[in-house]
């Protein structure tokens, strides 16, 4: 937890100084003259408040999805995106569903299952409409499919059972995953992360005011 905690610090203080230093540049290329006219007050908290929510709004997303991506592996789930419509309505196209690990002898015909398809490591979640104990192995056919699918699954094949269904999930999870999602979400997260090391600007020049009005006071007689 203390793990947790020390990583969401620092992503929440990298993202808001992310946020900062982005709107500090728009007022520097096209809001100063905005700045200018409007008033300087009304402007600086409009700006302040729009960062603040902004950098928020970052945070929930990345701690949303870091829950739903890696946090459900501490309960012993794996999450899968469901890119087919094999198995709709159930499990529409772009679901997230997460995966429990199951003994092939727990599994009867009607269950649904996840399982390893071919060579390639790819995934298929079908329901089971036959269970050959004896050859040690699952017959298994998509619910929107009109035909059974065409080979066995081998019961060392089975990944698991799916217990949660979360409907268009899938999509953001599977976008983050691969390029160029995948490279968005690194440069985020690494930037987030390097901002939080810079101390702000602001208080580094109210301490450095502080200390000089300490060492040199200004004393008339």
């Amino acid at each position: 937890y203390s793990f947790m905690w020390s990583l969401y610090e620092s992503v929440y203080h990298g993202q808001r100084r992310f946020i900062q230093v982005f709107f500090r540049i728009g007022m520097l290329s096209g809001g100063h003259s905005c700045y200018r006219r409007n008033g300087g007050a009304k402007m600086k908290h409009f700006w302040k408040k729009t960062s603040h929510i902004a950098g928020t709004i970052l945070v929930i997303l990345a701690v949303f999805l870091a829950l739903v991506l890696f946090g459900a592996r501490l309960l012993g789930l794996r999450p899968f995106t469901v890119l087919s419509g094999s198995m709709g309505p159930e499990y529409p196209v772009g679901s997230l569903i997460y995966v429990r690990k199951a003994e092939p002898e727990s599994i009867q015909a009607g269950d649904v299952i996840t399982f390893v398809l071919n060579e390639e490591l790819m995934a298929a979640t079908h329901r089971v409409i036959a269970v050959d104990a004896e050859n040690q192995c699952f017959y298994t056919k998509g619910d929107a499919n009109e035909a059974a699918d065409g080979a066995p699954v081998h019961f060392k094949n089975l990944i698991g059972r799916p217990i949660v269904v979360i409907p268009y999930l899938g999509y953001a999870v599977n976008f983050i995953q691969r390029p160029p999602g995948l490279y968005i979400s690194i440069a985020i997260t690494v930037s987030a992360v390097v901002l939080s090391f810079f101390p702000r600007g602001r208080a580094i020049s109210s301490k450095k005011e502080g200390a000089a009005g300490d060492a040199a006071p200004d004393i008339r007689r």
